[in-house]
C-alpha cells in the first residue's frame, strides 16, 4: 500500500465522512465508487500525511464546485469546426491500451501550437478529457478487465520541440497545476520519446528538483521508443509517432493485431477529431448537453476555470524551466549572430 497505510486511510475516510452534501456529491464524481483508491492517490500526493491530503482533497472539491467541473462534460466546445482547430493545436489522443488494460494517452508535446483559441478553451478541453477519462475510459477498462484500473500511461512525443515553447509556459503551467492539485497520481508512467537537444538540456536541470516518486515515473526512451513500448503493449496500441522506430514492420500504418481492449483505435493520427476516441468523446458531450449540430454557427464561449495556487515545488520547477529556456534562447541568438559575422567576413 506504500505511503497510504491502513491507519492513514481509516483516518482520512473518517474525515471525509464529515463533509457536507455539496462536497460529498462532487466527491462521488471523483471516486466513482472507489473511495479507498481515491484516498490513496491523495495520500500519496502528500507523502502519506493525512492532514495535508485531506486539505488537498477538500480544496479540490471546492474547486470543482466553484468551477462547475461536474457539469463540464455537458458543455462541448462549439461549433465542431472550431473545436477541430483546438484538437489540431492541442495534440492528445488515446492510442489504445497496455496488455494490463491501462489506457495509453499519446501527447504531441513538441508539435502542439496552442494557437487556434484562447487559453480558456485549451484548459476547458484538457479538463474535459481528464473527466471523460475518469468517468468513462477508466471505469470501462475496470469493467472489462475485472479489476480496478484507475491510472493510465502517457507517451509524450517531443518531436518539433523548439525554443518558442517558452511562449507556452503560462498555459502549460496552468494545465500542470490543475492536474497536480485535482487529478493526482492518475499516470503510472510517462514515456518521453523523440527527444531533441532542447529537452535533454532542460531535463538535466529539472530532474534533480523532482521528488523521487515523480522521477521514478518518467522514462526517457531512445528514438521513438518503439521496441521498449512493445514490451508493455501490442503494436496496435502504439501511438502513431512510435511506429517508425525499430526493425521489422515499422512502416505499417494500417490495421494490426488487436490490443484486447475491445476498441479499435488504429489510426494514422490519434490526435485527430476524426479518430474514434475524439468522436466518442465529442458525441458524448453533445449527448450530455442535448445539443445537436446547429444549422447556423453557435455563439462561441469558453468556460473560465480558476487555476488553484500551485505548491512551492511546482513553482520552482516552472521558474527553473523558464530560466533554462531563456538561456538556451540567448545561446541560440548569440550563435546565430556569430554565424552571420563569419558569413559577412
Amino acid at each position: 500500500m506504500g505511503l497510504a497505510s491502513q491507519e492513514a486511510i481509516n483516518q482520512f475516510k473518517a474525515l471525509m465522512d464529515q463533509v457536507d452534501e455539496p462536497l460529498n456529491r462532487t466527491f462521488k464524481n471523483v471516486h466513482q465508487g472507489y473511495i479507498v483508491e481515491t484516498l490513496e492517490r491523495f495520500l500519496k500526493a502528500r507523502e502519506g500525511n493525512v492532514t495535508k491530503a485531506h486539505k488537498m482533497l477538500v480544496d479540490s472539491l471546492h474547486w470543482r464546485l466553484q468551477n462547475g467541473i461536474d457539469d463540464i462534460l455537458a458543455k462541448p466546445i462549439i461549433p465542431s469546426n472550431f473545436y477541430r482547430g483546438v484538437r489540431d493545436s492541442q495534440l492528445i489522443g488515446l492510442s489504445g491500451y497496455t496488455r494490463e488494460g491501462l489506457p495509453v494517452f499519446a501527447i504531441g508535446a513538441g508539435l502542439s501550437t496552442f494557437d487556434k483559441a484562447s487559453i480558456h478553451y485549451y484548459v476547458q478541453s484538457h479538463i474535459q478529457i481528464n473527466e471523460y477519462r475518469d468517468r468513462e475510459i477508466l471505469p470501462g477498462a475496470t469493467k472489462k478487465n475485472g479489476r480496478y484500473i484507475g491510472k493510465c500511461v502517457k507517451v509524450l512525443d517531443m518531436s518539433g520541440l523548439k525554443l518558442s515553447a517558452l511562449n507556452q509556459i503560462k498555459l502549460l503551467t496552468t494545465i500542470s497545476t490543475i492536474d497536480d492539485l485535482n487529478y493526482p497520481e492518475k499516470t503510472i508512467t510517462y514515456y518521453i520519446v523523440n527527444v531533441p537537444y532542447i529537452f535533454s538540456a532542460c531535463w538535466k536541470v529539472v530532474k534533480p528538483l523532482l521528488q523521487e516518486r515523480t522521477k521514478l515515473k518518467v522514462r526517457v526512451l531512445q528514438g521513438g521508443g518503439r521496441d521498449e513500448l512493445l514490451k508493455i503493449m501490442d503494436y496496435s496500441s502504439l501511438p502513431h509517432f512510435c511506429r517508425r522506430d525499430g526493425s521489422g514492420s515499422g512502416s505499417r500504418t494500417g490495421s494490426g493485431s488487436g490490443s484486447g481492449s475491445g476498441l479499435d483505435y488504429l489510426s494514422d493520427n490519434c490526435y485527430s477529431l476524426d479518430h474514434p476516441f475524439h468522436q466518442e468523446l465529442y458525441n458524448y458531450m453533445k449527448q450530455q448537453s442535448g445539443i445537436h449540430e446547429p444549422i447556423e454557427p453557435a455563439k462561441q464561449g469558453s468556460i473560465h476555470v480558476d487555476v488553484p495556487l500551485g505548491d512551492n515545488e511546482g513553482e520552482e520547477l516552472h521558474r527553473t524551466l523558464e530560466s533554462e529556456l531563456k538561456k538556451l534562447r540567448t545561446r541560440k541568438s548569440l550563435s546565430e549572430s556569430l554565424e552571420k559575422v563569419k558569413i559577412s567576413d
